[in-house]
């Protein structure tokens, strides 16, 4: 061939920038399933999960030992590489976080704004404090090597973000606040009145023990705890009394958060693992005209799921593998502010898994959610064994995409209206 007709082959017509900036956001959408939903995204992000968790729990053990002088001065070229790689996973961590932010619909405001915002998350703040004396050490040698010692061992708190127990104590914490600061107050009143009473008891007979209020809430402090360091002790009759009824009152008073804190945990623990029930698929319209055989098999089949706020359950694109039924909380269409919102009783995926196409939109948790999900090989089971199931979720899938559409073209007209309304003013 000579060098012309090569000049004249047809070349493969370059990726268009729509089609670079697609593709782009297609890698960050995956990468952003995988940080932030973990084990939820499949294999992938399981393993991703387990290989961070192990290397937050080697580093803190690592700072551990490297205190021990025979160990710390023998391997320190081995503890320094080691804190060198970890550092380097941590920070691009890191970095692909802020990346992917704009992937949640809570930071996907602007790519700048969004992102900023994301950065001051308590849980990116953490991240932030565990790379930082890393970085403190390079450029600030003077700073003492055992203070940037003690910021290392925060990286402990990264596991808060792959830990559910964690996360479920620290909602108990925020949910039971008024509780717990109601039993704050009562201990401090207590202590304050023990104090004052052990100050009149004993304040002139051991002035030097009992003599000012400080001193005599120390020892308040201390009994109501129950640890009693011994190092304050009345000496007087009434002292003893009162000794005696502040050591009783602690047991109570610190029995109190101890009590609230178990009992929302607990309570918690049983919301996220839910059995489904009769009752619970009652609230499902699309089952209320079921037949109880058909019910008995879907209790067996429906799998209980919690998703928490503003995390993807269905992506556009992916291959429908199972359907989805909202018990409690909302989710939310990919679409800006004003898209479709589905509550309880909806469910979404059923066209896509009933025809065997992929999902058409990318739907996520506007609220935490419980959902009860179908796969797509139990529905086939089902609907072989109950024909008439299929024509049942085929109307009832068509009602609820009826719905959607009306919510959206009720959404359009009040947007319509308002710019018509801005034009004129």
């Amino acid at each position: 061939m000579s060098h012309e007709e090569k000049s004249a082959a047809p070349k493969p017509p370059p990726q268009t920038d729509p089609e670079q900036r697609l593709q782009r956001r297609s890698l960050r959408r995956r990468l952003h399933a995988v940080m932030e939903a973990g084990r939820g995204s499949g294999p992938v992000g399981l393993a991703f999960e387990i290989f961070l968790i192990v290397l937050i729990t080697a580093n803190a053990l690592a700072v551990t030992i490297e205190s021990i002088p025979a160990i710390g001065n023998g391997y320190r070229d081995l503890f320094s590489a080691f804190e060198v790689v970890s550092v380097a996973i941590f920070t691009i961590e890191y970095i692909l976080r802020i990346w992917t932010a704009p992937e949640d619909p809570r930071y996907s405001g602007g790519a700048i704004k969004g992102r900023l915002r994301m950065m001051l998350h308590p849980y990116m703040l953490i991240d932030l404090i565990a790379i930082v004396p890393a970085y403190a050490a390079i450029f600030m040698p003077t700073v003492d090597l055992r203070i940037l010692r003690l910021f290392r061992l925060f990286r402990l708190l990264k596991i808060a973000r792959y830990s559910p127990a964690v996360s479920t104590l620290m909602h108990v914490l925020s949910s039971e606040r008024r509780a717990l600061f109601g039993t704050l107050l009562l201990m401090l009143c207590v202590m304050s009145i023990m104090a004052e009473s052990m100050y009149i008891a004993e304040g002139r007979v051991q002035p030097t023990v009992f003599g000012d209020l400080p001193e005599c809430m120390y020892w308040a402090i201390v009994t109501l705890t129950t640890v009693g360091y011994g190092d304050k002790v009345p000496i007087t009759g009434i002292g003893k009394l009162i000794a005696g009824i502040t050591a009783i009152f602690g047991l109570g008073l610190f029995a109190l958060p101890v009590g609230i804190i178990a009992s929302g945990f607990m309570g918690e623990i049983h919301r996220r693992d839910f059995v489904v029930t009769t009752a619970m698929l009652s609230r499902i319209p699309v089952f209320a005209n079921l037949d109880t055989e058909v019910l008995g098999e879907l209790m067996i089949v429906l799998r209980s799921q919690v998703v928490t706020e503003h995390m993807p359950v269905v992506e556009a694109g992916e291959t429908a593998n199972a359907m989805y039924f909202v018990v409690s909380g909302q989710a939310k269409a990919e679409g800006g502010a004003r898209a479709a919102i589905l509550g309880p009783g909806e469910f979404f995926g059923g066209d896509a898994v009933l025809t065997s196409q992929p999902y058409d939109t990318t739907i996520f948790a506007h609220t935490p959610m419980r959902l009860l999900a179908l796969s797509r090989q139990d529905m086939i089971v089902l609907l072989r064994k109950f024909p008439k199931l299929k024509r049942h979720l085929e109307r009832a899938s068509a009602r609820i995409e009826r719905k959607i559409a009306a919510r959206n073209a009720k959404e359009r007209e009040i947007a319509a209206a308002r710019s018509a309304a801005a034009a004129v003013e």
